[in-house]
């Protein structure tokens, strides 16, 4: 019988499956599995629990090949196509980078998985502007929390634990803080301090909190209302709320803009920063946009810096040409204007977020499994799991290093995108 392997402890380990990429984890290393012992939210045990070690072949046309068959299709592919695609982007900043080159060369358009929520902050910060702030500002100074239509714990289980309810901060005990939320059918658990002290909960239609937003700002400059209730909150506690954003010595909006569904999405995500910018002319008052998944903003952040544009940018005529609307990875394909799509994805094995008759090459963790085989599939190791690698936290000011916890014979992202590029390249020449 084989001697069982004695697990290996490492600490201080960063987590890559949520933006708020919480980096005091322990977890136990034994025999290519990862175990969380301590500090990790169900997000994270189940995740790195389930990120296999085996290193699987990359397959063409759903049959085993070498990796640099599958590269050559890629790139066959990729050279041949009339408008590609290279989109879902979940990678570390070197997979983005090499993301981001590829696209240039082959003229497709880049985009990333989680664009849709991405994009409702985007289009209202390139149109108005908005003041927002850090986790660190959060957790040392917040004493007002206002969270937007989301539980916030579904997706980004600590926040509270490691930012709100906390002990002590950069200047003593951590302040006195409350917590309102607006919204319905919201678990409010989170919010309770530890002695048991429940949350303010203002109900209301969440798919309008813009509505909302826009009629707590009026009762903040003091303009009267004819209506009793906005989206379902009755009046009298948006206007009690006001007072409160008048009291605050240091207040803070959370929203999620992936829980920001609808029509009405990017217009609630304006109304928030509207009313930040407003209170910020008699106390101090932040936005905290919460986002940041499969490292969307690092994508983002690497495509800006490369490119001097966000994601949703195409360079088909041989420039880089930004459009949020016509560049978007899902109108692209539901449209049939991609007609060759890469889609990246190396934090999870997951299915493909769509369907299409265009030829697909995915690059991504060990596992999936797909409606419709891919033309090219290529296994890819796990960022901090398989490999090393960066990743950029959601509030945007921070990146952090991710450790390689296990041996794998996986590739990385940005080695296989190079050997991609260098394969479409040869077809196209010079351009």
């Amino acid at each position: 019988m084989a001697k069982a392997e004695t697990p290996e402890r490492r600490d201080s380990v960063t987590c890559p499956y949520c933006g708020l990429y919480c980096d005091d984890l322990s977890v136990e290393v034994a025999g290519g599995r990862v175990a969380v012992t301590a500090k990790g939210c169900a997000i994270a045990t189940d995740s790195f629990a389930r990120a296999t070690a085996s290193a699987a072949a990359p397959r063409i046309a759903g049959r085993d090949a070498s990796l640099e068959a599958a590269c050559a299709r890629a790139g066959e592919i990729l050279g041949g196509a009339r408008m590609p695609l290279v989109a879902g982007l979940a990678c570390d900043l070197a997979g983005a980078k090499a993301a981001v080159s590829l696209a240039e060369r082959i003229g497709a358009a880049v985009d990333h998985a989680g664009s849709d929520a991405m994009f409702r902050n985007v289009l209202a910060m390139q149109d108005k502007g908005w003041m927002t702030t850090t986790f660190a500002e959060v957790k040392n100074r917040a004493d007002l929390v206002m969270v937007a239509g989301t539980d916030v714990v579904s997706r980004f289980p600590r926040f509270f634990e490691r930012f709100v309810w906390t002990q002590d901060s950069l200047f003593g005990p951590a302040p006195a803080r409350e917590i309102v939320y607006l919204g319905s059918g919201l678990d409010t658990k989170a919010g309770a301090a530890g002695g048991g002290r429940k949350p303010e909960v203002i109900a209301c239609d969440t798919t309008r909190l813009g509505e909302v937003f826009r009629a707590l700002r009026a009762l903040y400059r003091g303009v009267p209302l004819q209506a009793d209730r906005v989206a379902g909150a009755p009046k009298a506690a948006l206007a009690a709320l006001a007072e409160k954003i008048r009291g605050a010595r240091y207040g803070i909006v959370v929203w999620s803009a992936a829980d920001m569904e609808g029509p009405e999405g990017e217009l609630g995500v304006e109304a928030i920063c509207d009313l930040v910018t407003e209170a910020n002319e008699t106390t101090r008052f932040a936005g905290v946009p919460l986002g940041g998944n499969d490292n969307g903003l690092g994508a983002a952040q690497v495509c800006t810096w490369q490119e001097g544009f966000p994601l949703r940018t195409s360079f088909a005529h041989g420039h880089a040409e930004y459009d949020p609307h016509l560049y978007s990875w899902r109108r692209m394909i539901e449209s049939g204007d991609a007609d060759a799509v890469l889609w990246v994805s190396a934090f999870r094995a997951v299915a493909l977020p769509f369907e299409t008759a265009a030829p697909v090459i995915v690059v991504g963790a060990p596992g999936a499994s797909f409606a419709r085989e891919p033309e090219v599939f290529v296994p890819v190791g796990t960022p901090g799991v398989d490999h090393a690698g960066h990743v950029i936290r959601s509030d945007a000011v921070a990146s952090l290093p991710l450790h390689k916890l296990r041996d794998s014979d996986l590739p990385r992202v940005a080695e296989v995108l190079r050997r991609i590029e260098a394969e479409a390249a040869s077809r196209l020449g010079d351009r």
